[in-house]
């Protein structure tokens, strides 16, 4: 694929794309899937991808300013440092099955319903997210970043390694286990027999 822009692209598969070898057509992607393929460190900014798949990709750090996620399924995919703050917050809903998602910032954003399944998000930031009725499903949440933010009717029941501090975030209805409640108790330095 050849650096270009404003290009169309409908129901086609991407397999094996190695941006160190080609650079990344930006433009228009629906229903679309990606697999197998290097994108680490491309600029994919002002990119639309509507109802598209990547699976088993690697997009580490890269450009997605002004990027639409429209509908997009991320599944076993690398996914680090990416900046989903930087991206068109209109119509943004995606989905993360099997990924990688350390230090993303998801900072911001409006991601109701989004579904985290066998993931790991140490030091993710989700400061100031609305992340209502989200689902964490089995999710590392080590040193993951909440502070006011919206997590009402969440469900971490089946998530670990979390920590947040029920003053600063919205948390009414949220649904935890018994272990990750203790980590709602963690500000006060207090010991608890299990």
């Amino acid at each position: 694929m050849k650096a270009a822009s404003n290009e169309y692209f409908a129901e086609k598969e991407f397999n094996a794309i190695d941006i160190s070898n080609a650079g990344f057509v930006k433009g228009e992607y629906e229903c679309c899937t990606f697999r197998n393929s290097n994108l680490s460190s491309a600029d994919l900014s002002d990119s639309k991808f509507i109802d598209c798949n990547f699976d088993a990709c690697n997009l580490s750090l890269a450009n997605i300013s002004r990027v639409l996620l429209r509908e997009v399924k991320f599944k076993d995919c690398k996914l680090l440092g990416l900046r989903f703050d930087t991206c068109n917050a209109f119509g943004m809903a995606f989905s993360f099955e099997g990924c990688q998602l350390n230090h993303a910032s998801f900072f911001g954003t409006k991601i109701r319903k989004t579904l985290f399944t066998n993931c790991q998000l140490i030091e993710t930031d989700f400061t100031a997210c609305d992340l209502s009725g989200s689902i964490f499903n089995n999710c590392d949440l080590n040193r993951a970043v909440f502070e006011d933010t919206s997590l009402e009717k969440c469900d971490f029941t089946r998530s670990f390694n979390i920590v947040l501090d029920p003053e600063r975030n919205r948390i009414k209805d949220a649904m935890f286990s018994v272990e990750g409640a203790l980590g709602l108790l963690s500000k006060y330095n207090i010991e608890i027999d299990k």
